[in-house]
């Protein structure tokens, strides 16, 4: 069948074509903006965001960050319902309007056809697509029913694709889509897409791995064609996903196996010069994209742990810059470790503007380290204090009056052990927890969960 005899479904007016794509794929973390703006500097025709679950974007506020000219959508942290005094908005989802807006693909987490239209209005007038994760393995988005858990539940998942084309692509223009993953049966994979392109979908991906399957295991590509088939014949675009490493490789198994588009998920993460061809020079270095990544980061005002957690991948180890890149606290950290003096006023502008202070998240680190120390210290006295009693181990006392029958002491003079939940954390922990907290609060290195894809 030739290119000009398969069927195209129309795409809508402020919608984008996944035809003849290589793309960034969602991922955890990596699917930021910074990582999405250095992927398209390197050539990728598309982004996809992380997923981003429904519940999280309903009830935020959007607004246009003056400094960075970024769109924010965020909302107030709160602690089991209750908000704290106080706090600072957690920023949800960001996107830059100019730079990536139509480009820019969202990609949702949801199991309900309501909530799935709620949360595409928010976003939908700034961005280019909405695609719905019916993929992700982890166990965050599959027990709640969404991602790959989708796959078990057709109708469901059809009813939140038919609900989406129904009311946001009439009301903004722009096209929704699916990415799924291959079934053990190919009877069963051919079953759901020739259902999910019956929606209304204007593209497919298809992660060539079964649900069960992780990154390290080898992606199956025995299905491909007969779900590039089953889309072609709707006119639906169909795309691969699953070890692609380069531009140039995602267009040869394009060639192969006369898909429409390819994602690059890994290697970006990795490198995102992957997107650029031999022939517009290749895979660049690593320390010409490490620079370029921090630029974009600072740029947008990046959260800091995030930017650490890529700039880890992005760094090459066994290389000295990773040493002082994993002590850092702050951009001008960063900067001074990987020797980009000519960055550093920037990256001073960027900690103040972040209120990132490297002087008290030091001090937080030093505490909990402090603390640390000090119960392994108090730990090893009580156990030095054991043995020169001649008393080993914490049911002795019980064991030397039951003569060393343990069991019997324990039976006849201890009351029962009470559970965690009784009994509650010890001083101890209390302590580590709160200093724990202390560093979390200052640098921010902890993930949201709200964020996360796969």
């Amino acid at each position: 069948m030739t290119s000009e005899a398969v069927p195209h479904v129309p795409i809508p007016p402020r919608g984008v074509d996944y035809r003849n794509k290589i793309v960034l794929a969602p991922m955890v973390r990596s699917g930021e903006l910074p990582s999405r703006l250095l992927a398209l500097q390197y050539g990728a025709d598309l982004v996809w965001g992380p997923e981003t679950i429904d519940q999280s974007m309903i009830g935020t506020t959007r607004r246009v960050n003056e400094r960075t000219g970024c769109i924010e959508w965020s909302r107030l942290p709160s602690n089991s319902g209750v908000l704290v005094e106080n706090m600072k908005p957690s920023i949800i989802y960001r996107m830059h309007p100019e730079r990536e807006g139509r480009k820019l693909i969202y990609q949702m987490g949801t199991c309900s056809p309501e909530r799935a239209v709620e949360a595409a209005r928010i976003v939908a007038p700034d961005v280019a697509g909405i695609d719905i994760n019916a993929g992700c393995p982890k166990p965050f988005s599959t027990d709640g029913g969404m991602g790959a858990a989708l796959l078990k539940t057709p109708d469901k998942l059809c009813a939140i694709l038919e609900a989406l084309v129904a009311n946001i692509v009439p009301e903004y223009g722009i096209g929704i889509s699916v990415k799924i993953r291959i079934l053990k049966d190919p009877k069963d994979t051919e079953a759901l897409v020739r259902r999910l392109v019956r929606t209304g979908i204007i593209g497919l991906t298809v992660h060539c791995r079964t649900t069960p399957m992780r990154p390290r295991e080898r992606a199956i590509r025995d299905q491909l064609r007969m779900v590039r088939d089953v889309c072609h014949e709707a006119g639906v675009a169909c795309l691969m996903n699953g070890d692609v490493t380069s531009r140039d490789h995602a267009l040869a198994l394009m060639e192969e196996y006369g898909v429409d588009g390819a994602m690059i998920a890994t290697s970006a993460e990795k490198n995102s010069s992957c997107f650029r061809s031999e022939a517009d020079g290749g895979m660049a270095g690593w320390s010409e994209v490490v620079e370029a990544y921090l630029r974009h980061a600072m740029d947008v005002g990046n959260k800091f742990g995030n930017t650490k957690y890529l700039l880890a991948q992005l760094v090459p180890g066994r290389h000295a810059e990773q040493v002082g890149m994993f002590r850092g606290h702050s951009y001008s950290d960063m900067c001074a470790a990987l020797g980009y003096a000519h960055l550093m006023d920037k990256a001073h502008e960027v900690d103040e503007a972040l209120e990132i202070d490297p002087a008290s998240l030091r001090r937080a680190k030093e505490e909990l380290e402090r603390q640390k120390k000090l119960r392994k210290a108090q730990s090893n006295e009580a156990r030095r204090l054991q043995r020169s009693s001649g008393v080993v181990g914490s049911g002795n006392a019980s064991a030397a009056a039951a003569g060393g029958n343990t069991a019997v002491a324990r039976s006849s003079e201890q009351a029962p052990k009470r559970s965690l939940s009784e009994r509650g954390p010890t001083a101890s922990v209390v302590s580590g927890i709160a200093a724990e907290a202390a560093v979390v609060a200052a640098d921010g290195t902890l993930p949201s969960k709200a964020g996360i894809a796969a």
